[in-house]
């Protein structure tokens, strides 16, 4: 079922993205600068790498470093199991600094099951731990890599192999996160980059007040479940001038049982290869007041994505793309509400008030799938752009056509005139900034 409103004067003013409360208010529909993060202002300590095992150096210096001062690793390589990150602390990865997750589950292990293949998927802790912790972050130049391309020691495959194991088996891989931040509250992220993680990059829980800028994550489009950046059940969270390609979502914003997750910002972001721009699937908890804006998606999958079904499904309302250039998508519009066709239960996916203004790709399949007539998609349209030859897939949805129009005209709609504006997407492709550790 399709229905389709013409032209409705006014509705570019609903279109443009507004200014969100919080740490996000200084992003306005006319100005997407936001203030840099200020980094802190005394180092608590200063640690040259060595040749062994630095776990225990590492955690002590976190553990002793006061409230508000960051640790400083210096070039060179520093091998490490878990870390957990101490309330108001800053670890700082200085250029040419490269921390390296250790490859034996053992140091991950919490239940018996870290590196095996079972049923529920959650045996292994994270590489590093915010745990109910209030300030503090990552910063540097330096990378942080998980290995998940390397042998697990004590095993004959890498936790990327374990990942696809697991999928052709039927199960659930047992491999640590990179990062986790849980209950906690302002934290920074500025100019790291983090790659090959052997399963999420970095996943918040329950977080308020979080900013990644300029970050870097790099992981090869073949390695499972790796996703970028994924805020669950959180608000305010801000992701700007950051470049991500990995195995998995780019970004994927969440709500669980863990409570609604609101306020989220991106700006001037770049997505290469990965599932693209998502939210969902779990989005059971409500997920609203979501602003995208100069945003490139550069041979993703899905462009801009949300999915969710009736095992998971919830509320997704007040969602702002704005200025997207897209390229190289199999689909660069993927909003379904029966992403699992086998899901069972009673949690009906809504989606409401989604706004697309100014947002150009080439061919592909654009989707946008309601629950049923009861419970239809409902979105805007202004200036969309696509190739004549991309194919519309359109079941229970409510469009508006804003006054700068959509091409190709969706089913049935023919006579609607063509988008009149013409987005300038050459200068937004930028290749992605490789980062140099020479001698680590």
């Amino acid at each position: 079922m399709l229905f389709l409103h013409r032209n409705v004067k006014g509705i570019i003013a609903s279109l443009i993205a507004v200014p969100l409360a919080g740490s996000c208010a200084a992003l306005s529909a006319n100005n997407a600068d936001v203030p840099e993060p200020v980094l802190p202002a005394h180092i608590c300590a200063r640690l040259a790498s060595s040749s062994g095992d630095d776990t225990r150096r590492l955690q002590s210096a976190i553990d002793n470093c006061p409230r508000g001062e960051a640790l400083q690793l210096l070039a060179g390589r520093f091998t490490s199991g878990p870390l957990t990150i101490k309330s108001g602390v800053t670890l700082w990865i200085s250029q040419g600094a490269m921390l390296v997750a250790d490859s034996d589950p053992r140091v991950y292990d919490k239940n018996g099951h870290c590196g095996t293949v079972d049923h529920k998927g959650n045996g292994c802790r994270p590489f590093i731990l915010f745990k109910s912790t209030d300030g503090g972050g990552i910063i540097g130049k330096g990378v942080i890599d998980g290995q998940g391309g390397k042998p697990i020691i004590g095993h004959d495959e890498s936790w990327w192999q374990l990942a696809r194991r697991a999928q052709a088996e039927g199960g659930a891989q047992n491999v640590p996160r990179l990062i986790e931040i849980d209950d906690a509250s302002h934290i920074i992220f500025h100019d790291i980059t983090l790659r090959n993680s052997p399963g999420f990059h970095v996943t918040l829980k329950n977080v308020r007040d979080a900013t990644f800028w300029g970050v870097r994550i790099d992981t090869p489009a073949n390695a499972r479940n790796t996703d970028g950046i994924d805020p669950i059940s959180s608000q305010n969270i801000l992701i700007a001038h950051s470049f991500i390609r990995t195995g998995d979502d780019n970004v994927a914003i969440k709500a669980g049982a863990a409570g609604a997750t609101r306020h989220v910002v991106l700006v001037d972001n770049h997505f290469y290869w990965g599932h693209g721009m998502s939210i969902g699937s779990e989005t059971a908890g409500g997920v609203s007041d979501i602003r995208v804006r100069d945003l490139t998606l550069d041979g993703t999958t899905s462009g801009l994505r949300i999915k969710s079904d009736i095992s998971r499904g919830g509320i997704v309302s007040d969602v702002h793309y704005e200025n997207i250039c897209m390229r190289g998508n199999r689909r660069p519009l993927d909003f379904d509400t029966r992403y699992d066709a086998h899901a069972i239960g009673n949690n009906i996916p809504v989606y409401r008030d989604i706004f697309l203004n100014h947002v150009s790709g080439e061919i592909g399949q654009l989707v946008l799938r309601g629950y049923d007539a009861v419970h239809p998609l409902q979105l805007a349209l202004n200036g969309v752009s696509f190739n004549n030859t991309a194919r519309w897939l359109i079941e229970s949805a409510k469009i508006v056509i804003g006054p700068d129009g959509v091409t190709p005209a969706p089913p049935r709609e023919v006579a609607l005139p063509p988008s009149l504006v013409s987005t300038d997407c050459a200068k937004n492709w930028l290749p992605f900034p490789v980062t140099d550790t020479p001698g680590v």
